[in-house]
């Protein structure tokens, strides 16, 4: 019989996982798959409290990406009262979004994923890491932090502070603008403009010189998702789903987002706490398809700040214009988005309305269901909330970024591990590079494990020589 190789903890991503390689008889990789290991229940505990409360509650879902929560829940908010939020909370809205990306995007390529590109596949654990890189290239560690902290700075200033803001409310915003603020992190966009220049050239350069490496690592076809705006321009905070397939060929052009249950189902398994969402016309597995930096690159026809556009075309040309499939291209598209990012963010702090006081539109009414939808650093983020006539919420249901990704991460590993590991002969570095496929998706799971209905479980009993003795199991697909 085969054996198993288990990697736990996979590392340098948020949250907990485990791996397992299946090795056939000849010690080569037969399967694999990715295992979310943890579970939180957002879903069912928010049950009962007023929706207003729910931009507040999501948020603590995660601290990474705690503002993408606190927006789609306030989205969600706005279409329970009916309201839409008046010029100036709508343009803050859009600035706290953009240090989101800037910030989490920067965590991604510089703390967790640039060590595996910079010290090297096979470099000591020890050194392969954020305080490795301070050592041997300050310069990158320094820029990478920089960045980092000027988005969390813009949050701060639209938000009241860096992690779990508190600022938005169904139908507009409870905090202004200083103009102080504003100007401080005005004069801090070309800084930080060089700064994501400067990691997109790293990038650009390991690419150059290891092309055949990043063109065959858990590259393959997949459908792709996200929101765009009604000319299918990239959006990151508002407009209509759009789904292509492998040749970037609209499957769904203009999707309403309040429908997607009509777009998307999901499905478990009994081996992870996280759902596998899929494109309904196609069924599952078929139906998989990809969100994130990577998606939106894909999906979008045009960029429209002038040097993200720039690079945007230059991107695209990878791949004569159809969708680059190459799963380590996420970390170039992300370097593009935070430039895109930054643009955005002169651009809004340039508006006068930015500093506006009119913040909330009020409503005397609560519809029965409010669904807002929101491009997260990760992908494609909904919160959806049926609520009583009191207000409480009946029921709420979350797709994650992390949650759409399921189906491609555990094929990036098998893809991987078929091409990296020698079950015979296993090295550290093997197994590193399969973790560094679950990295290029930047996984965030403290946001992504929420049940639908009773959790899958399989629980096996074995004998002191491992044998094994009984298998119990509980739940099913649905």
């Amino acid at each position: 019989m085969g054996q198993k190789i288990t990697i736990e903890p996979v590392t340098r991503i948020e949250g907990h996982a485990k791996i397992t390689l299946d090795l056939d008889d000849d010690g080569q990789v037969a399967g694999a798959k990715f295992h979310v290991v943890e579970f939180r229940g957002f879903e069912k505990f928010v049950e009962g409290r007023h929706f207003s409360e729910m931009p507040t509650i999501t948020s603590r879902i995660c601290g990474i990406c705690p503002v993408s929560h606190h927006l789609a829940a306030a989205k969600a908010g706005d279409a329970l009262v009916g309201a839409t939020p008046p010029r100036p909370a709508t343009l803050l809205r859009r600035l706290m979004h953009k240090g989101q990306l800037i910030q989490s995007h920067a965590l991604s390529f510089f703390h967790l994923s640039s060590p595996d590109l910079l010290i090297g596949w096979d470099a000591d654990p020890a050194k392969r890491n954020i305080f490795g890189l301070v050592a041997e290239r300050p310069e990158v560690a320094k820029r990478g932090i920089a960045l980092r902290r000027f988005g969390q700075e813009i949050i701060q200033a639209v938000g009241g502070r860096k992690i779990h803001p508190e600022v938005c409310v169904p139908g507009g915003m409870s905090r202004r603008l200083s103009t102080a603020d504003r100007d401080r992190l005005r004069a801090g966009i070309d800084e930080a403009l060089d700064h994501a220049a400067f990691g997109l050239g790293l990038v650009k350069q390991y690419f150059e010189e290891h092309r055949r490496e990043v063109e065959s690592f858990a590259v393959f076809p997949s459908k792709y998702l996200s929101l765009v705006t009604p000319d299918g321009g990239l959006e990151v905070y508002d407009g209509l789903l759009r789904i292509v397939d492998e040749n970037g060929t609209p499957l769904e052009k203009e999707w309403d987002p309040a429908d997607y249950l009509g777009l998307i189902g999901e499905v478990t398994e009994d081996w992870s706490y996280l759902k596998f969402p899929f494109y309904r016309p196609d069924g599952y597995p078929d139906g998989s398809y990809r969100v994130g930096p990577l998606a939106r690159l894909n999906v979008a026809e045009e960029v429209p700040t002038p040097r993200a556009a720039e690079e945007w075309e230059t991107w695209r040309g990878l791949a004569s214009g159809r969708p680059v499939g190459g799963s380590m291209y996420y970390h170039w598209a992300r370097l593009i988005e935070i430039i895109f990012s930054l643009e955005r963010a002169a651009e809004l702090l340039d508006d006068e309305d930015i500093t506006g006081s009119d913040l909330i539109a009020t409503t005397d009414r609560v519809q029965d269901q409010g669904v807002g939808v929101i491009e997260a650093p990760r992908g494609t983020l909904i919160h959806h909330y049926w609520a009583n006539p009191d207000g409480s919420v009946a029921k709420a249901n979350l797709i994650v970024a992390t949650g759409h990704n399921n189906y491609a991460m555990n094929r990036a590993i098998l893809d991987v591990a078929r091409q990296y590991v020698d079950g015979t002969n296993v090295q550290e570095g093997m197994l590193n590079r399969v973790e560094a496929a679950i990295r290029c998706y930047d996984p965030c799971l403290s946001c992504s494990t929420h049940a639908i209905g009773e959790m899958p479980l399989v629980v096996h009993l074995r004998g002191p020589d491992g044998t094994l003795l009984q298998t119990v199991r509980r739940g099913t697909k649905r």
